[in-house]
């Protein structure tokens, strides 16, 4: 039975249509199995439709999802592409949390070519302000907001042990004895990145030869994007640990966009 929400039908106007079409521009997102997660991407293309965002939100969708949440999204104004799914190495899965291994498949929308430059935003992500300015960002680099390494899950590395994080540098300085710093790592939530065959054929050739680790495709995205990675402001991806975590390093009245997502167990 499809979820409980209220569809109207919404198409793409044609403004967004024509800066879609003239500059191969579009938001994408990533949907899988027959759950209530539709409802988190309803909410993310209501929330860049009250934005006034001008570029469309394509949808990849596994098989798995079934047509009358497919309907849903179209009746939204969103853009549905079937993808199928990637796995990493057989036997290895146990390596990653089970419910992220599914999220390999988000490697897919490196093929969606018809477009230039796409931002990627996952469907617990709403949008509170206009962020199409980000397409405007230098080519040939990937912007994602730095991470934290200070959740419970870091707990069997040297950072989370010594109590180092990137968001915080110089309260914790890294030994050097220990060797170089971790290098920067990412939000995989949110990204702005340009779809490429040549680089959609590496990242799955590429996958099958890498360990699954804990993060899954976050980990492995920040492995195979460390050099081309850039950061951008986390007001683009505040990540509700963030709040307090970090809270000196949030700006609340410039956030333009939120990720509910955080560690079930959560200490004040």
């Amino acid at each position: 039975m499809a979820p409980n929400i209220t569809t109207v039908k919404t198409t793409i106007t044609d403004a967004q249509a024509k800066v879609a079409t003239d500059h191969g521009r579009a938001y994408v997102t990533f949907l899988a199995g027959n759950g209530d997660y539709v409802k988190g991407v309803v909410g993310l293309a209501k929330g860049l439709r009250k934005v006034k965002s001008m570029y469309p939100l394509v949808v990849a969708v596994l098989p798995d999802v079934p047509q009358d949440h497919r309907n849903i999204l179209t009746s939204q104004g969103c853009i549905v592409r079937e993808i199928e799914p990637v796995y990493p190495p057989e036997n290895q899965t146990q390596f990653a949390m089970a419910y992220y291994v599914i999220n390999y498949s988000k490697l897919r929308i490196w093929e969606f070519v018809e477009y230039s430059k796409m931002i990627y935003l996952d469907g617990d992500i709403q949008v509170f302000d206009n962020i199409d300015h980000l397409f405007d960002l230098p080519d040939n680099y990937f912007y994602a907001v730095m991470d934290c390494f200070c959740e419970p899950t870091w707990g069997h590395t040297k950072q989370y042990q010594i109590g180092y994080c990137q968001q915080c540098p110089h309260k914790v300085q890294w030994p050097t004895h220990f060797g170089p710093k971790p290098p920067l790592y990412f939000n995989a939530g949110m990204f702005v990145y340009e779809p490429n065959l040549a680089t959609y054929r590496d990242l799955l050739q590429t996958v099958q030869v890498t360990q699954p680790t804990s993060f899954a495709e976050q980990d492995f995205l920040n492995m195979y994007f460390k050099d081309k990675y850039r950061p951008i402001p986390n007001v683009y991806n505040l990540v509700l640990a963030m709040l307090w975590r970090h809270p000196e390093n949030v700006e609340l009245d410039k956030v333009k966009v939120v990720h509910y997502c955080a560690a079930v167990s959560v200490q004040f």
